[in-house]
């Protein structure tokens, strides 16, 4: 058994399943350069050694502190490392573009776990081009799994970003079928996050509210998981509005011979929420062994509360605290149930 592996197997583990790079400058400026002459001078991503690879992994961007020692304040002690969705620009011409910034966001994300294996695993990015077929993303997908040892993917159910005028299939349609194949030969999950938005009205920050409540409606009103029984979706930010609203659907549900809540356990949620009421909901609503915890920590629950002297995201303090909960209950949420649905205790990473 491996060093990192045994560490699963720790007392009081606390897992993020929802956590985002905190990547060298460089990268951004590629991106940045990719968008000015897009695709003229080609390829080449600049050169990034390990120092400095390690250097921004903790450097003070978006909390009081680095992303290691946000991570270290608030007790997590591994997490699951994706893109930062709005900066995935999956709307923009040519798609080659797309394509190329994943690939290195992913190649980033790849060696920050290797200089760092006890701290993190990668979860991938995926090359989705607005209007493109999703075949396109499944040699990267692979790629990520099987070269980059990665164990999931960020899912974005509108690649064109909230662009005005277009609208992506809903996620029960056959447009994402051969994706959802692909996700359950490799035996990996789908975490749902929208990306960025090009409308004032719901910048990108609401939009990923909308994006999730809207996928999670999709595939509950659809084949997907008749078709998948096998497939695993977790879905960010505790499901949008529909744990709020599952009274609504759930009367819905009834008039058409079916159980909501029951059909909500098709799916898993993160606990990326920053209240108490709000975690609360989220576990009665969806049960247990549904949630995954999940923190995003460092980002935008990393404001200091002025009542508690804590970050927001601090968040795993109040699910010990609920003495409604078991004790094995909360060991599921807060690590267990990220081990068994990424098979994080199965080989190396």
């Amino acid at each position: 058994m491996s060093e990192n592996v045994s560490r699963l197997g720790r007392k009081g583990l606390i897992i993020d399943c929802h956590g985002h790079v905190s990547a060298p400058d460089a990268l951004w400026v590629y991106k940045s350069l990719l968008l000015s002459h897009r695709g003229e001078h080609g390829r080449k991503f600049p050169e990034v050694t390990d120092e400095e690879i390690l250097h921004f992994a903790n450097k003070r961007e978006m909390g009081p502190c680095g992303h290691l020692d946000m991570l270290d304040r608030a007790g997590t002690h591994m997490q699951l490392l994706s893109p930062r969705p709005f900066q995935q620009m999956h709307s923009e011409k040519p798609g080659k573009l797309v394509h190329w910034f994943t690939e290195e966001t992913n190649n980033i994300i790849a060696r920050q776990v290797g200089l760092m294996p006890e701290r993190f695993f990668g979860i991938a990015g995926l090359p989705q081009v607005a209007e493109d077929p999703v075949e396109g993303v499944l040699p990267e997908l692979e790629r990520a799994v099987k070269t980059l040892g990665f164990k999931g993917c960020l899912l974005n159910p509108d690649p064109f970003e909230n662009r005005p005028g277009t609208e992506p299939p809903a996620m029960g349609d056959r447009y994402w079928y051969p994706l959802y194949e692909k996700l359950c030969e490799l035996d990996v999950p789908a975490h749902i996050h929208s990306a960025s938005s090009h409308s004032e009205r719901s910048p990108y920050t609401l939009n990923f509210l909308l994006d999730e409540t809207t996928a999670v409606y999709g595939l509950l009103h659809s084949n997907v998981f008749r078709d998948f029984p096998q497939l695993k979706i977790v879905v960010s930010h505790g499901g949008g509005a529909i744990p709020y609203h599952a009274g609504r659907f759930h009367a819905s549900a009834l008039r058409r011979g079916e159980d909501f809540y029951e059909m909500l356990r098709q799916l898993y949620f993160d606990t990326v929420l920053y209240n108490e009421e709000s975690l609360r909901l989220l576990i009665k609503t969806v049960g247990v062994d549904n949630c995954l915890f999940g923190a995003e920590c460092p980002g935008v629950g990393s404001a200091v509360d002025p009542q508690t002297g804590r970050t927001l995201d601090d968040i795993a303090p109040i699910i010990q605290g609920f003495d409604w909960l078991s004790e094995a209950d909360k060991r599921k949420i807060l690590a267990g149930n990220a081990i068994r649905l990424f098979r994080l205790d199965e080989g190396t990473h």
